[in-house]
């Protein structure tokens, strides 16, 4: 996630500062948000994190509790349902094109690939259709070339993750934006 963050977020949004702050896990995550929001109280916060099978509504809520027992409600959270790697299915056009595969090209529109956040393991889907696959190098890869606009891309929670950020930010000027991933 932070390897796609890094090579997304500043052509989605030049000049922005932020920083990526992994973990070793859920768990590390989670234990963690208490500690980084009482260390970074003025900055903006985004928690992002892969569902990975669990219900993303209950992640979400959970990860909202933690936020406000300490005192702060204004962090965005975002679900990548299932993994990241559903954000790259959604874009099979650029997927294809990065990976030089053109007989992907179209895929989104058969309806296996049509709502990605619905597939149970994205990751091996991309390693099917793509088997010299690797997670962080692909993550790079995607980030570069991953479309701006969030009606390219047919995940609806990467489309609410764009929305979330470019919300965010409208509210807000001059704050530093730090976003806690979840490595992977």
């Amino acid at each position: 996630m932070k390897a796609f963050i890094e090579e997304f977020l500043p052509r989605l949004i030049p000049d922005l500062e932020f920083l990526c702050i992994t973990h070793e896990g859920k768990q590390d995550l989670e234990k963690s948000i208490p500690r980084k929001l009482k260390a970074f109280r003025r900055e903006l916060f985004v928690i992002i994190r892969d569902n990975d099978g669990a219900d993303c509504r209950a992640i979400k809520a959970r990860l909202i509790d933690v936020c406000k027992n300490e005192g702060k409600s204004d962090v965005l959270i975002r679900i990548a349902c299932q993994e990241l790697e559903s954000w790259y299915l959604g874009a099979m056009d650029i997927l294809a094109a990065v990976y030089a595969r053109p007989k992907l090209t179209g895929l989104n529109l058969k309806s296996k690939y049509r709502n990605p956040d619905r597939l149970g393991n994205p990751s091996s889907e991309v390693i099917k259709l793509i088997p010299e696959f690797r997670k962080i190098e692909g993550a790079r890869r995607m980030g570069m070339a991953m479309p701006l606009e969030k009606s390219d891309n047919y995940s609806r929670s990467f489309q609410v993750f764009i929305e979330g950020i470019q919300r965010m930010l409208k509210s807000t000027t001059g704050k530093k934006v730090r976003l806690r991933i979840r490595r992977e």
